[in-house]
C-alpha cells in the first residue's frame, strides 16, 4: 500500500502545482492589462499555450488540475482530511466537493486546448447555466449557488486572515509561507464574491446565462476598480506561489490500507 501512498501523494503536488501555474498566469495576465483577461480562462490557457513548451505544460495541467479534483473529491466521500461529520465539518467537505468539480472544470477546458479545441471557458459556463436555468426550479439553483459562492468567500477571508491553513502545512516551509497565503486567500474572497454576485443575479434577479463569470471573467470585471483590481491581481499571483510551496510542503493525508478513511502524518 505504501506505493499506493507514494503515488497519490505524487498526483496531489502535481496538482497544487497546476493551481500554481494557473494562478501565476491569472495574476500577471491582470498586472500586465493584457487584453487577453478578458477572454476569461480561455486567455489564461492561450496564454499558457504560447510558453515554451506550452503544449506540454497543457497536458501536465490536465493531469493535475484532474488530480487535485479527485483529492478534493475525496473530502466529502472519505473525511480525507478529518473535517468530521458535524455542520462545520460538512460545511467544509461540501466546499471541497465543489471545488473538484470547479476544478475538473478546469481541466476539461485545458484538456480542449491541450488537443487543439478550445473549449470556450466563458461560453462553457454560460451554456451550462442555460442548461440550468432550462430546468424547473435551475434559477433557484443557480441562485443558492452563488449563495454557496459567497460563503466560500467568506471562508477563503476568514483562513487568510487567521492564518489557519499553516496546520496543513510542514514545519520546514519558507519563512514567507503565512504572508504568501493571507493575501492569496483575500484576493480569492473577493473573486469568489464577484462569481458568487453573478450567479445570484441571474438565478434571483433573471439576468440571464451571459452573466455568469468564470475565475476569468470575475477577475476581468474588476478592471474599473482601479488600486483593488490591482491588490487583487497582485495577490492571485501570490497565490500561484504560495500553490508552488504547497506543491512541495503541503501535509497530504495517507492512505489507510486497512480503511478507506485515511490519517495525517506527523
Amino acid at each position: 500500500m505504501a506505493g499506493t501512498d507514494g503515488k497519490f501523494e505524487t498526483l496531489v503536488r502535481i496538482g497544487y502545482f497546476s493551481r500554481a501555474v494557473l494562478y501565476i498566469a491569472l495574476g500577471l495576465l491582470a498586472l500586465t492589462g493584457a487584453s487577453r483577461m478578458r477572454e476569461g480562462m480561455d486567455g489564461i490557457f492561450r496564454a499558457v499555450e504560447d510558453l515554451p513548451a506550452g503544449d506540454l505544460l497543457l497536458w501536465v495541467l490536465v493531469v493535475g488540475l484532474v488530480a487535485y479534483a479527485l483529492f478534493r473529491l475525496a473530502s466529502p466521500l472519505f473525511d480525507i482530511e478529518h473535517n468530521g461529520s458535524d455542520a462545520k465539518g460538512w460545511g467544509k467537505r461540501i466546499g471541497h466537493a465543489g471545488s473538484a468539480v470547479a476544478h475538473l472544470a478546469l481541466a476539461w477546458t485545458a484538456f480542449r486546448f491541450a488537443t487543439g479545441e478550445p473549449g470556450g471557458g466563458g461560453a462553457g459556463a454560460s451554456q451550462a447555466a442555460a442548461g440550468v436555468l432550462s430546468v424547473d426550479f435551475g434559477a433557484l439553483a443557480l441562485g443558492l449557488l452563488g449563495i454557496a459562492f459567497f460563503i466560500a468567500a467568506v471562508a477563503q477571508a476568514q483562513k487568510g486572515i487567521t492564518g489557519s491553513f499553516m496546520r496543513r502545512i510542514a514545519a520546514d516551509a519558507p519563512d514567507a509561507t503565512r504572508w504568501l497565503g493571507m493575501a492569496g486567500y483575500l484576493a480569492r474572497a473577493a473573486v469568489f464574491a464577484v462569481i458568487g454576485w453573478s450567479l445570484v443575479e441571474t438565478g434571483f434577479l433573471s439576468q440571464g446565462a451571459s452573466n455568469v463569470k468564470t475565475l476569468g471573467e470575475a477577475v476581468a470585471s474588476l478592471a474599473d476598480t482601479g488600486w483593488a483590481f490591482t491588490l487583487v491581481a497582485a495577490g492571485l499571483l501570490l497565490f500561484g506561489l504560495f500553490s508552488l510551496i504547497l506543491a512541495r510542503w503541503r501535509i497530504i493525508p495517507d492512505l489507510d490500507p486497512h480503511g478507506r478513511v485515511p490519517s495525517f502524518r506527523s
